[in-house]
């Protein structure tokens, strides 16, 4: 989500006194993540992509304005395996109960360009500010179609020096009041929710290159906040929108978020464990966004702003792998980002993919639209964020990964895990750092493949391994 400098310091203190400050910097989180998403010969996943893209949001077709070409681009340049695809419950479904399967189609026509690299696909069915309709024209929010977006008449403003005050506005609360039935008037919205999920789910559900559903964008409670929200209407969605799913996928992952308003800044959430119904292990995960505070107020990751970043991250990484290990499930970072132009912002995108590695979790930047927040320009040159986001990584490890860590002065990157026969290790070497691929230590033998920039790498099919590849 696009973050311009924010101005609700009255919202942030109401929502950390729902969320409880006090627990935020406990210190008996896990190391890492529980789980991991793995590929089907059972190889822990290291996703590692964008967000694709902000421009769905608005464009009539809810399609985001990408190419094939583009898709190819970014794999050359930077390797990324994993994209979050933003999708619209207004396309989904445009009139209640109707779905669109030529709408599903042409996003799967784009999942498939997808595939041919072998990326895997996270849907995201998003939304900011309920939907479009929250003003006469259209000039504020996504997602939500306009039938299910009931604003009684009340006031949103005509704009916001900070989109996020519209959150504040009446019109816009309502119509959330509405669909968590908080209101009591329209207790039909979340059911069409879920089962606007399920046509989706119906229509992917066998399609290789889509590992999972993101099920909400940022979820915002309307007048119900904290603790009371994340347990109560959002729980209830969720538990809906997971049986819809499972009734026609019992494979796919399934990733919640928390609300958005305060544990993107790292306050805890009180988001409960959700049930699997799916026969065997459950698959259900974690996708929470980061936007530190410092940041979101305006200022940059340097100087005394940088320090308060930090302990803000601190309180992240410890709140989210409680998290994780309440719902036993996988993390993968739904979103992060920042004006990549800004004075330390690439020093930031370095530690948000260093803590990443530290603790086993995917990510995915916000987002793959042109301009400095985003890899390339307007004319399609790369930026800052190109070089450091073409990092090398572990693409799929054969066994349970217990660290990652990659040192870009000495180039080079550590993987330890406990192998389990589950295949050989991949590896993505970036061009400008490992121009002729990699030497490995620790392994009974490598490949290299130039054309994928992937060293594959085999070892002992039991016990802990380390590998250390470096430039060869």
């Amino acid at each position: 989500m696009r973050r311009p400098r924010l101005a609700v310091a009255g919202l942030a203190l109401a929502v950390a006194a729902a969320g409880g400050v006090a627990s935020v910097a406990r210190g008996d989180a896990p190391e890492r993540v529980p789980r991991y998403v793995t590929d089907d010969r059972g190889r822990a996943l290291t996703l590692h992509g964008f967000n694709t893209a902000s421009s769905a949001k608005s464009t009539p077709d809810a399609l985001p304005e990408l190419t094939e070409a583009d898709v190819e681009t970014e794999y050359r340049a930077m390797g990324t395996n994993f994209v979050r695809f933003l999708i619209q419950w207004r396309a989904v479904e445009p009139s209640p109960g109707v779905y669109d399967t030529k709408y599903l189609e042409k996003v799967a026509e784009r999942v498939g360009w997808y595939a041919k690299r072998g990326y895997h696909v996270m849907l995201d069915m998003h939304q900011d500010l309920w939907g479009d309709r929250v003003t006469p024209d259209g000039h504020a929010g996504n997602g939500a179609p306009g039938w299910a977006t009931h604003t009684d008449g009340l006031p949103v403003a005509r704009a916001h020096d900070t989109w996020e005050l519209y959150y504040l506005d009446p019109g816009v609360m309502r119509a959330f009041d509405h669909f968590w039935n908080t209101t009591g008037e329209h207790p039909e919205l979340m059911d069409h929710y879920a089962r606007a999920w399920r046509a989706v789910a119906e229509h992917f559900k066998d399609d290789p290159a889509v590992i999972g559903y993101d099920l909400m964008n940022e979820p915002w409670g309307g007048a119900v906040q904290g603790a009371a929200f994340e347990n109560g209407p959002l729980a209830e969605l969720y538990r809906r929108t997971i049986a819809q799913i499972r009734s026609i996928d019992q494979d796919n992952w399934i990733f919640v978020e928390p609300q958005a308003v305060g544990v993107n800044w790292g306050l805890p959430s009180g988001l409960p464990r959700f049930e699997d119904p799916r026969a065997g292990e459950p698959r259900i995960g974690l996708a929470p966004h980061i936007y530190p505070l410092p940041l979101d107020l305006g200022e940059d990751y340097v100087g005394a702003a940088r320090e308060w970043t930090d302990t803000t991250l601190g309180w992240w990484r410890s709140n989210m792998l409680r998290l994780a290990e309440r719902q036993d499930g996988p993390v993968i970072l739904g979103e992060f980002g920042l004006d990549t132009t800004r004075p330390g912002a690439v020093e930031l995108v370095e530690r948000m993919l260093e803590v990443t590695d530290e603790l086993g979790m995917g990510r995915a930047y916000w987002s793959r639209d042109p301009g400095p927040w985003g890899p390339y320009d307007g004319k399609g040159a790369p930026g800052p964020l190109v070089p450091v986001y073409a990092r090398p990584y572990p693409r799929a490890i054969g066994g349970v990964p217990r660290q990652v860590a990659y040192d870009r002065a000495s180039h080079s990157l550590t993987v330890r895990f406990d192998a389990n026969g589950t295949g050989p290790t991949e590896v993505y070497l970036p061009a400008d750092e490992f121009p002729r691929g990699g030497r490995v230590t620790g392994a009974l033998s490598s490949t290299w493949d130039p054309d994928r920039r992937i060293l594959t790498v085999t070892t002992p099919a039991s016990g802990t391994q380390t590998l250390t590849v470096t430039p060869a």
